[in-house]
């Protein structure tokens, strides 16, 4: 039987020919869904279901299938040495996350330098200072790029919680492991001391030891509190705190907002507050402490803060302006005493030559003049007369504000107070000297570190008698915030706030949990800057986000201190923007009298709770005899 067949008229195209028509249809394909006519229709039939404006059809599909993708997790830290603002080295960290299948680097973080630098340093503490600097810097760079790396890789940068516990952990492990090192030491010290002095040391009870000729003792009319030995800073220390500030900031970058909300968010639960404070700014103009070139050793800043209905903008134009006028009274002062040398003889010549105002020509490093004066008086009654040329009024139109830092110049042979070369005074006339420098300056808000933190009972006395007038703010107790986080209320200073500092392991969770303690106690929170500052200029954020009452970030000159300031009106500006700027509140101080009171209803209700906790321990024990 023959096979059928049937056609269509034409020849059934050869295999070769078949595959060249397909492409070719698949290529006219291309080139039409290619024309605008498909993605317009696609866009308008997409933008009715969705209810989306033209031209926002990408921008929602992008994000739509964005949080449909994996969170961005920590892949990478890489920690480096850069140098400070003062030249010397400090620690940054780089933090690179893996977003949508790439690793890219977030943002970067620095850290100021573990130790503050003393005025009254000697040339050999300088050099030890430098040696260990290195080398906390270099066991810090070695924990974040070894250990803190493999620690942290996987982790969303978002979880500030669980990275701030790994981080303390680490820390109180290594701790733990320095502290053992150095058991062997402090026992050998301690058996030194305990060793009986030799015979000739031995004074005979009820004799007085004789003095060698020649020579005078220095006689201490009342036996002073030792100072306190300062704690090792462990070294690598500063790894843990610049680590958790760049987990900080990128988890801001990440979830596009800025670091002040981030802050702000942490601190508040996750609640979005609707609106913010702007920290008010201390800003120091002198430097009259002990490196100074005159007398004067008491006053290492010499600061003006702004009122409280002042915008940042506004407080640093007027501090500004000030400052020149400052400028212009030193040149004329020095002037006038130049032209009244003139028509003198040589011998009275010599002597007014001392007499003269150094030209301030010198910067500290804290960003202000290093000026040299002769008394307490001198340098407020320069700033007095500088507002008086500008029309501005102290106590009204700026404050002053002194960061006293008298733990740095106490004269331990002496047992008094240096506050003028060869002028001492003991732990209770310094009350009364602070009581007569703000009757005779009332427009002095603050007093920073006016006395030594062990002078405990002067602290209690000053604030009772100077407590309602200005604010006395302890700094130099406050430099280990792993230290005062676990003390009580009781065990620190009475003052009506503290400078709280971000340095060695200071997460950014003790922060948090320093400003919401301080909140509950009513006590004002400052957020100061170290003296070797980095160009970094989170501090300004960090002080928003925490709501510190103000803001301490030296003056206004070097690049490192006018980055943070540049900040703070980068804030302030963006803030009003939004609506979201809120007011300030008056200056109102602290009555020591009412919290004494409420203290001692604390104290009261803390031991009847140890005295029933007790209680019902032995209560216990006998039901289990």
């Amino acid at each position: 039987m023959a096979r059928r067949q049937t056609y269509t008229g034409k020849e059934r195209p050869s295999e070769p020919d078949r595959r060249f028509s397909i492409m070719d249809l698949k290529q006219q394909a291309a080139e039409y869904y290619r024309s605008n006519e498909v993605p317009q229709r696609l866009e308008e039939v997409l933008n009715t279901m969705f209810y989306q404006r033209p031209g926002d059809l990408y921008g929602y599909l992008a994000n739509f299938f964005s949080e449909l993708s994996k969170p961005p997790v920590i892949c990478k830290l890489d920690a480096k040495s850069v140098l400070d603002g003062t030249g010397r080295p400090t620690l940054e960290v780089e933090v690179f996350c893996r977003v949508r299948d790439y690793d890219k680097i977030i943002c970067s973080s620095m850290i100021s330098c573990h130790a503050e630098i003393l005025e009254s340093a000697s040339a050999e503490a300088i050099d030890a200072d430098e040696k260990e600097r290195y080398e906390s810097l270099n066991t810090a760079i070695e924990w974040i790029n070894e250990s803190l790396n493999e620690m942290l890789r996987g982790l969303q940068p978002s979880d500030q919680q669980k990275i701030d516990e790994l981080l303390g952990d680490y820390f109180t492990r290594k701790y733990e492991q320095d502290k053992e090192k150095r058991e062997p030491a402090k026992e050998k010290e301690s058996q030194e001391m305990m060793a009986p002095a030799s015979p000739m040391a031995i004074v005979p009870p009820g004799k007085k030891k004789p003095n060698k000729t020649g020579k005078k003792m220095s006689v201490i009319e009342k036996p002073i509190v030792p100072a306190e030995l300062p704690e090792p800073v462990l070294m690598g220390s500063l790894a843990i705190g610049c680590t958790s500030l760049a987990i900080a900031k990128s988890a801001a970058t990440v979830r596009d907002i800025p670091l002040y909300s981030y802050i702000a968010l942490l601190k508040h639960d996750q609640k979005k507050p609707k609106e913010l404070v702007m920290p008010l700014p201390m800003i120091t103009v002198l430097n009259c402490g002990k490196s100074s070139p005159g007398k004067l050793n008491l006053m290492k800043e010499v600061m003006l803060i702004p009122p409280a209905w002042l915008t940042v903008k506004q407080a640093l134009r007027r501090c500004m302006d000030i400052q020149k006028q400052m400028l212009k009274l030193i040149e004329k002062m020095n002037k006038e005493s130049g032209s009244a040398i003139d028509g003198k003889k040589a011998a009275s010549r010599d002597a007014e030559k001392k007499m003269l105002l150094p030209v301030p020509k010198k910067i500290s490093h804290l960003g202000c003049l290093v000026m040299g004066y002769d008394s307490l008086e001198q340098p407020l009654t320069l700033i007095q007369s500088a507002c008086t040329h500008l029309s501005l009024e102290l106590g009204t139109d700026i404050y002053l504000g002194i960061n006293c830092a008298a733990h740095e110049v106490m004269d331990y042979n002496k047992g008094k107070y240096e506050v003028i070369v060869g002028t001492y005074k003991s732990a209770d006339e310094m009350v009364d000297m602070y009581l007569d420098l703000v009757k005779k300056f009332p427009s002095i808000l603050t007093l920073i570190d006016p006395l030594r933190k062990e002078d405990s009972q002067q602290w209690i006395h000053l604030c009772n008698v100077l407590g309602s007038k200005c604010y006395l703010i302890a700094e130099d107790s406050c430099t280990n915030l792993t230290k005062l986080l676990g003390s009580k209320k009781s065990n620190m200073p009475k003052c009506s706030g503290l400078v709280i500092k971000h340095i060695n392991e200071a997460k950014i969770l003790d922060l948090i949990q320093m400003t919401q303690r301080l909140d509950g106690w009513r006590h004002l929170s400052i957020l100061g800057s170290p003296d070797g500052e980095s160009s970094d200029d989170s501090l300004a954020d960090l002080a928003v986000g925490l709501g510190t009452k103000f803001i301490k970030l030296g003056g206004l000159s070097r690049g490192e201190r006018i980055v943070k300031y540049n900040r703070l009106l980068a804030i302030e500006e963006e803030l009003n923007k939004n609506g979201r700027l809120c007011e300030r509140d008056e200056y109102e101080f602290i009555d020591f009298t009412e919290e004494e009171e409420e203290e001692g209803e604390e104290e009261e209700e803390e031991e009847e709770e140890e005295f029933d906790h007790t209680d019902s321990l032995s209560g216990s024990r006998q039901a289990v005899v």
